[in-house]
């Protein structure tokens, strides 16, 4: 099969894919993160933040593909291998077992601030090499950062 022709320049394609990368390894470990928290949460506000949860999996499950499709078109093979998520992701993991709701609501919120800090720099460093990545980022962290503020207020 042919390579997909970037529209980009090689440095902005090399900056923009590395960007990417680096999203997409931080999306499909919260999702995980998130999921693996929604099947283990016990506490008084179960249900609460038992769908919560599915909302931020569902963020991240849509962000991801937004972020793949868009390394794919400026002509960046996506890695979402479970190996390379293992190797490069920078997410505390949640402890095995029974998760109290409050913990839950502290650890996930600390961790979308890890992700929104990551996305903020890959937001300046695609300012130049290829906007039309960085809007996508951004959008990205508008959404993060909501649920960030959400599971704040709980806490």
């Amino acid at each position: 099969m042919a390579a997909i022709k970037s529209p980009l320049t090689e440095s902005a394609q090399k900056v923009a894919g590395n960007a990417l990368q680096g999203a997409l390894v931080d999306l499909i470990d919260l999702a995980l993160v998130a999921k693996q928290a929604h099947w283990n949460l016990t506490g008084r506000n179960f249900k609460v933040v038992h769908e919560h949860l599915d909302e931020v999996v569902d963020l991240a499950r849509q962000s991801q593909d937004d972020v793949a499709e868009r390394a794919v078109a400026i002509g960046v093979n996506p890695d979402g291998r479970a190996r390379t998520v293992a190797d490069r992701s920078e997410l505390p993991q949640l402890e095995a077992g029974y998760l109290a709701d409050d913990k839950v609501v502290s650890a996930v919120t600390d961790t979308l601030a890890q992700i929104i800090g990551r996305f903020r720099e890959r937001i300046a460093q695609t300012d130049e090499p290829d906007p039309v990545t960085q809007d996508l980022l951004i959008g990205i962290t508008h959404g993060l950062e909501k649920q960030h503020w959400m599971f704040q207020a709980q806490t």
